[in-house]
């Protein structure tokens, strides 16, 4: 396990100081003070076929001490402080065992870095707690309409909200047709249901689906590889692929038998955030960040920033760190989030997630949002993006509104 203490003093262009924690509580009486504690499992994952893609090993953590940063500059005139505390563990027992560490030591805000396992029982341990544990890295859409983690709050988007931005932008492009192309591994899998549902709600035609199961090396025979695999014997619009860990997916674009825009996890993603975003102030949220980190800011960067500002965006407002007025104001409909995207974010009081239009990028350009124009709901339109409330089986958070 590592364990940083980070505390960010004064406005974002200023250096980070890390200091030892008899420092960060010196001046309780005058200050609201609030600690974040950002837990990661280290998860093993199985070489890529092709590494195409490597993700930062402090990706999260950036974007965490960014938003700590942040918040701190407007907390210095409200006397109030964020302070953050990260570590890192090699096995999920550890990091439970860690949590009621830190909740009996009097934490109660927790920032998990994790899949799917791990927050399920973070959940069951929270029950009966003051804890609010905010989900920055799984996408499952289980954790959103089966699961009900009541404790768990997503800023990360599920699958579903990836699969319906791309369909709308599909529909409203008359791209109907699609080849549905899969790998074999189980979250590839889930990438592959979600679309299916996806298409189904907003009327794509599959045309024909396929499942990449081949283990050579792409970098030498993509060009003979990927055009026998995708040819069909009906005619497509669009190649959606389902490879979440992209071990051929970069491989598909301008290599199928038909040339066919690609999308999915490769060609046309749907992400909450990438550099090429600069509108609404994102471009000085993409100065900050670089200057801090030296590098580009992901979505995992951007799903713990938002964590951390939507606590911070809470005790600005109630000028209190009373955890269960926090967690209360959140979950409330008088919460609003700024956050770089033309309108105020909240959380849907159902499932825990985060409303947030997604972004369609091609490697180096913004080609639209989502949710797409045209596209009407009775609520707000940020919930034609993943599971509405009338899709959810979560029934306890339905009788409560």
């Amino acid at each position: 396990m590592r364990n940083i203490r980070a505390l960010i003093l004064g406005v974002c262009m200023l250096p980070i100081v890390y200091i030892d924690s008899s420092f960060a509580a010196s001046d309780k009486n005058q200050q609201i003070e609030t600690q974040f504690n950002y837990l990661k499992l280290n998860v093993k994952k199985p070489p890529a076929l092709s590494n195409v893609i490597e993700t930062p090993k402090d990706s999260g953590f950036q974007g965490a001490k960014l938003g700590i940063a942040d918040s701190n500059s407007t907390g210095k005139f409200l006397k109030q402080h964020f302070v953050l505390d990260y570590s890192e563990f090699e096995q999920s027992a550890d990091l439970i065992e860690h949590l009621s560490l830190d909740y009996s030591q009097g934490q109660r805000v927790f920032i998990l870095d994790a899949p799917m396992e791990s927050l399920i029982r973070a959940n069951a341990w929270a029950k009966g707690k003051e804890a609010l544990i905010f989900n920055v890295s799984e996408s499952a859409d289980g954790l959103r309409y089966q699961q009900c983690l009541t404790s768990v709050l997503h800023t990360t988007p599920s699958d579903a909200m990836r699969s319906d931005a791309i369909a709308q932008w599909l529909l409203s492009r008359r791209l109907n047709k699609v080849l549905l192309v899969s790998g074999s591994k189980d979250e590839d899998i889930a990438l592959n249901d979600s679309f299916k549902r996806s298409a189904k709600r907003f009327g794509l035609d599959i045309v024909a689906e396929k499942t990449w199961s081949f283990d050579s090396d792409l970098r030498r025979s993509a060009q003979q590889e990927v055009p026998l695999f995708t040819q069909t014997m009906d005619d497509y619009d669009v190649v959606y692929v389902a490879d979440k860990s992209k071990d051929f997916a970069e491989y598909i674009p301008f290599n199928t038998y038909i040339p066919r825009p690609v999308v999915g996890s490769a060609g046309l993603e749907a992400l909450t955030w990438h550099s090429v975003i600069e509108q609404w102030g994102a471009a000085q949220l993409q100065k900050r960040f670089r200057l801090q980190a030296k590098r580009q800011m992901n979505e995992l960067d951007f799903s713990a920033y938002l964590a951390v500002r939507s606590v911070a965006q809470a005790v600005h407002q109630q000028k209190t760190n009373n955890h269960l007025e926090i967690q209360t104001f959140i979950k409330s409909d008088d919460f609003e989030l700024a956050a770089y995207k033309g309108r105020k974010l909240s959380f849907r009081s159902w499932s825990g997630q985060l409303r947030i239009p997604m972004a369609l990028i091609q490697p180096n350009s913004l080609v639209s949002l989502s949710p797409q124009a045209g596209v009407l709901h009775p609520r707000t339109e940020l919930d034609t993006l993943g599971f509405d409330i009338e899709e959810s089986q979560c029934i306890t958070q339905k009788e409560q509104l």
